[in-house]
């Protein structure tokens, strides 16, 4: 199974592409973890940020084979711990099928986006910077995969 984290934004800041990089790189043998980043929709005075995120949205789902699993990460999905997240990570590699998490623009996801999603989680009430999300998403995954594999890790 591979991972797939497709993201509005681009060009993160120094920190957070090494850290992303260095659990990508931590992923590599248990959950190989592409990023595809999307162009962010314009936005500003006189544009309408509507159809910005309508154009992130579109932009999304032009990135998705058609048989795999999606994941939004939507604050008004359901909250996971680490050990709900390696569970569902267990479910996922049985199904056989890639997946896929979605991180949106500055408005969230596009209701396209929302409908197409096999599931929406929330990383839970904090309003984060997307880019920082990356680097939580990839932390998370890497937590996952070595709480499925026995690895200390994790220590709750």
């Amino acid at each position: 199974m591979k991972a797939r984290l497709i993201a509005v934004g681009e060009r993160m800041p120094a920190w957070v592409a090494e850290g992303f990089a260095e659990y990508r790189k931590r992923l590599s043998h248990d959950l190989p973890l592409e990023l595809t980043e999307i162009k962010p929709g314009v936005r500003g005075k006189g544009r309408d940020d509507a159809r910005a995120t309508l154009d992130e949205g579109a932009a999304i789902l032009a990135t998705l084979p058609r048989d795999i699993h999606v994941v939004a990460l939507d604050g008004r999905g359901r909250t996971w711990s680490s050990e709900d997240l390696a569970t569902q990570l267990s479910q996922w590699r049985m199904s056989g099928r890639d997946i896929a998490f979605l991180i949106g623009g500055p408005d969230g996801h596009a209701p396209d986006v929302i409908a197409r999603a096999n599931q929406s989680w929330s990383l839970g009430p904090l309003t984060l910077p997307h880019m920082l999300v990356r680097l939580v998403l990839a932390e998370q995954l890497y937590r996952a995969t070595t709480l499925l594999a026995g690895h200390p890790y994790h220590r709750a």
